[in-house]
């Protein structure tokens, strides 16, 4: 169930969206409360869960991990079961960095990240084929990251 916001809740994600790492006193000064009701707020917002936790934004190609390809999966089986056995061995594939159920003429989307296609060709073969109930892919490859953003 959404969790109702008012400006200042808004305002606090906004600014720790843009610096998770700003002290509680720039924070209040920010979005334009004293630090107790700030603070108060924060607590609240991590409480319901619209802050799931904070992390650092790495550089995917500093990190030589530029290489972004789409895979579409279609699977053999879609019972609750197969959908659960699917997903726990998607979690434990690192290069898988985000994955969806899709409403669609196929069943899921993944969103998979490696240094090149040698590395790409590797983890398909290795890892996303063997998934439980994969019965084909399709494999769309970036050329650009125009714009990649988290809420």
């Amino acid at each position: 169930m959404p969790v109702t916001l008012d400006p200042f809740d808004h305002a606090i994600l906004v600014a720790l969206s843009t610096n998770a790492r700003m002290s509680i006193t720039d924070l209040a000064r920010e979005i334009g409360l004293t630090k107790t009701p700030t603070q108060a707020r924060l607590k609240r917002l991590e409480a319901d869960g619209v802050i799931l936790g904070y992390r650092a934004q790495l550089n995917a190609a500093a990190l030589g991990l530029d290489h972004i390809a789409f895979v579409q999966v279609r699977l053999s089986d879609t019972r609750d079961t197969a959908l659960k056995a699917f997903n726990a061995a998607v979690a434990k594939v690192a290069e898988i960095e985000q994955c969806h159920m899709i409403a669609a003429n196929f069943d899921y989307l993944l969103k998979v990240r490696t240094r090149d296609i040698d590395a790409y060709r590797r983890v398909m073969g290795e890892k996303i084929s063997t998934l439980p109930n994969v019965v084909s892919t399709s494999t769309f490859v970036a050329m650009e990251s125009v714009k990649e953003d988290s809420l």
